[in-house]
């Protein structure tokens, strides 16, 4: 998206009269949130609500697209070495997906069967000597720029990354600040994966390009610049729908592994190899999206207050302008999947119940919309005996330290998170252990995992999620919207 002074200039000029009450209710401690954010944090959320409320305008899918995919540019602290991982002959990793798809569901979902392709992807680094503004080095390979960005590595983690962007939005190259970031904090390589995007690419065409991409570190072809990688020091993480790439991709290795019989590694043959799938050291999720339902609580409750996302009853009534990518033909009740696929736990990640022989999870949740799903997720896990680290910075929205540059929960964020992936892989993690941190002050309190994170009973859960299935397939059923609620860019 531009980010020129001028076009900056263009798109808050119309905003000035709203930010100067803001800036006046915030300093006069008026403003309801004055005592948990700075004024920067006021006006930065104030403004997206504005631009991302209910009587704002609406693009077509397909403008979004072309705005949010631009590649920005290699400049600053990164290093960037764009790959191409190249499909494997052979058809078992599709099939291998198929099956366990079928195996998870009911036999009522509906859902099309992506082709294999081609994956573009990039190894980002942390590059210490750059200033922020400076462009990368001129004249280097692919190959080389990956050399150079090794030489700055002092760990073994390795980070595979899925970026967010509500499954039809954003780039990996957009990610760049974030990745190198993480990078810095964890003194590995990330590798940052361009899955297919949806409407164009329903479910399961994100899943089969995120499972590709795991043995592809794990199995690398001749010609790709890293050597095998092994499982205990690959960490999977991501934020808003990549952590619902994380989890999804999780869920489906727990499956193949429950398919397995005991004692037995599960196998597929990949580039004419049978391989191994083992299990990654962990997952570090950033305010993941676990239910594509949007339906609990904290959707409606977390909006109104610090979150910056509006919530279905803003949104429901709004649609996006035809295109060549929306509506589909025949039409789908959700941008991401059919209707009837909604509450699928490869899906919906919180719809899965089993998560017991999982490696250990990391969350770093605000107080947002997402918020109930997380706790969800984590008090379930951690209930069947897997490790979750879990921080919740209070009064903070959604993905906030990778919006709201600079703040000191953000760095506290960063910190946290490159913690739990370097204790992960050197088996060192302690134990399940939950804290919120108090916003300006960054004071800890202790928080209990498994009974002080949420009061939603499974029961109730599951009875929220299917109202929020309901709801999408009522609205695809009335007519009222062929091209489906135009959702907020979780």
């Amino acid at each position: 998206m531009e980010s020129s002074p001028s076009a900056m200039l263009k798109l808050l000029l119309p905003k000035t009269p709203f930010i100067l009450k803001t800036a006046l209710w915030h300093t006069l401690g008026l403003a309801p949130t004055s005592s948990k954010w700075d004024l920067r944090t006021e006006i930065t959320i104030g403004v997206l609500r504005e631009m991302l409320g209910p009587n704002s305008p609406t693009s077509t899918i397909s403008k979004v697209q072309r705005l949010t995919t631009k590649d920005p540019g290699v400049k600053g602290k990164v290093w960037a070495s764009k790959v191409k991982l190249e499909v494997p002959e052979e058809d078992d990793v599709r099939q291998l997906l198929f099956k366990a798809i079928n195996d998870m569901g009911t036999g009522e979902e509906q859902w099309t069967k992506p082709d294999s392709r081609p994956l573009e992807a990039e190894w980002n680094g942390y590059r210490a000597d750059a200033r922020d503004d400076e462009p990368e080095p001129a004249g280097l390979s692919e190959k080389e720029k990956y050399e150079s960005l090794m030489k700055e590595t002092s760990s073994k983690v390795t980070i595979l990354y899925f970026h967010g962007g509500a499954m039809y939005l954003l780039d990996p190259a957009t990610y760049r600040p974030t990745t190198s970031r993480i990078a810095k904090e964890t003194g590995g390589r990330v590798f940052s994966v361009r899955y297919r995007l949806s409407p164009q690419n329903p479910f399961p065409a994100a899943l089969l390009d995120c499972f590709t991409a795991y043995l592809s570190l794990l199995y690398p072809t001749p010609d790709a610049p890293h050597a095998p990688i092994p499982a205990n020091e690959i960490v999977f993480g991501g934020d808003s729908a990549g952590g619902t790439c994380c989890t999804a991709l999780l869920q489906l290795l727990l499956q193949i592994h429950r398919s397995t019989p005991t004692g037995e590694t599960p196998t597929v043959k990949f580039h004419g190899k049978d391989v191994a799938i083992p299990l990654p050291a962990g997952v570090a999720l950033t305010s993941p999206w676990l239910d594509i339902s949007r339906s609990l609580p904290s959707i409606e409750a977390a909006a109104a207050k610090y979150d910056y996302l509006p919530p279905p009853s803003q949104t429901e009534k709004r649609e996006f302008p035809p295109c060549e990518a929306w509506p589909t033909s025949p039409p789908r009740a959700d941008l991401y999947c059919e209707g009837s696929a909604l509450l699928h736990p490869l899906v919906s990640p919180l719809a899965a119940e089993d998560w017991s022989a999982s490696p250990p999870l990391f969350f770093s949740v605000g107080e947002e919309m997402l918020s109930d799903e997380d706790a969800v997720m984590a008090r379930r896990a951690a209930a069947q005996g897997v490790t979750v680290v879990w921080r919740e910075f209070e009064a903070m929205p959604h993905c906030f330290a990778m919006l709201l540059e600079g703040l000191k929960a953000g760095h506290v964020h960063y910190e946290e998170f490159g913690k739990f992936c370097r204790e992960v892989v050197d088996g060192t993690v302690a134990g399940t252990n939950g804290e919120f941190i108090v916003a300006k002050s960054l004071e800890r309190r202790e928080v209990d995992v498994k009974g002080g994170l949420t009061q939603l009973t499974d029961e109730e859960v599951r009875a929220y999620m299917e109202k929020g299935k309901e709801r999408v397939e009522r609205k695809m059923r009335r007519g009222e919207d062929a091209s489906a609620e135009a959702r907020p860019m979780l």
